[in-house]
């Protein structure tokens, strides 16, 4: 077995105003591409209005994640980042701040370790769309190319 880091982006177009987009498939896709079976996936979100979580991707969960997080950062009070500023989303970095830009996922037998009904998803908070990069680094093992799995060793 071999050590091994990999390093990938992942590219999405968002629409803002907290947009919640399933990224579970192209996180494990280049787990895929990696070749590592065992180890840790790290996903971060450059930026200060989008974050990385789990969630239950289905249209019920997503509205309740929306309109939790209007009540704890409503978009529409005072905000000193946007007097400071004047681009109004002031609630989006104090939102992104909450979620946080980063998750990390066990990886065993080179499936990640989710719950059934547990997907990856970005939020991007900010006021207007948006291309976001996703840095996916993946570390842990890889099978050596002279072994194969479910091979005996002597």
């Amino acid at each position: 077995m071999d050590y091994k880091i990999a390093n990938f982006y992942l590219s999405l177009k968002t629409s803002g105003n907290t947009d919640v987009i399933d990224i579970t498939t192209q996180v494990l896709t280049k787990v895929t591409e990696s070749g590592i079976t065992e180890g840790q996936i790290l996903l971060f979100v450059p930026g200060s209005t989008a974050s990385i979580t789990t969630i239950e991707y289905e249209s019920g969960v997503v509205q309740d994640l929306k309109e939790a997080v209007e009540r704890l950062a409503p978009e529409g009070i005072f905000y000193r980042h946007d007097a400071r500023w004047g681009d109004g989303n002031g609630y989006a970095h104090v939102r992104a701040a909450l979620l946080g830009p980063s998750l990390t996922v066990p990886l065993m037998d080179g499936h990640l370790v989710l719950g059934t009904w547990q997907q990856i998803v970005l939020v991007d908070f900010d006021n207007r769309p948006r291309e976001r990069k996703i840095l996916v680094h993946i570390s842990g093992i890889q099978p050596s190319k002279d072994k194969q799995i479910g091979s005996r060793s002597n």
